[in-house]
């Protein structure tokens, strides 16, 4: 009897042991998934001041997202902020521009300090955004406050930035 149970532990052990958990990546894949979308759209009391972006097909789970903000454009230059981004009013009010994600979107959403259908429309209508998705590994040894020095060090040119419609 002593046999028959410790080969079933035997057994059980190996079955045990040869579980595990892993992610399934496309082989087809080159390298590691490098992308950077642009998207312009509006924020009002409708959408209750959030934007949705769905990522097709979905990101790995050790990919991050950054998500930047066109603030201004000077002498034909795109100014680009890192978000979250806090702007601050005469009145003393704050609005934040900022979005969380997982492997499947980003939402980018407005909160602010006082009433949002206050805001004017500069701030509301029309505003892009664009969204780096960053490997593994990259996010630590990058500078991410500048989208310059991130799309260099990802290799991506601004020609091969895809515009997402919302």
């Amino acid at each position: 009897m002593k046999k028959i149970t410790l080969f079933l532990v035997f057994i059980g052990m190996m079955a045990l042991q040869s579980c595990e958990v892993t992610e399934v990546y496309d082989n087809t894949d080159i390298g590691p998934r490098t992308e950077v979308f642009e998207v312009t759209t509006s924020f009002n009391s409708n959408n209750n001041y959030n934007s949705l972006v769905e990522f097709n097909p979905p990101i790995y789970s050790s990919d991050s997202v950054l998500v930047y903000h066109l603030y201004d454009t000077v002498n034909g230059q795109d100014i680009w902020k890192l978000m979250p981004q806090t702007y601050y009013f005469n009145d003393g009010g704050a609005l934040d521009f900022n979005f969380d994600y997982s492997r499947f979107n980003v939402n980018i959403f407005l909160s602010a300090n006082f009433n949002l259908n206050t805001l004017p429309s500069s701030w509301t209508q029309n505003q892009t955004f664009r969204i780096v998705i960053l490997p593994d590994g990259f996010a630590k040894t990058i500078n991410k406050n500048n989208i310059d020095s991130v799309m260099s060090a990802l290799k991506v040119g601004k020609s091969e930035v895809k515009k997402i419609d919302l």
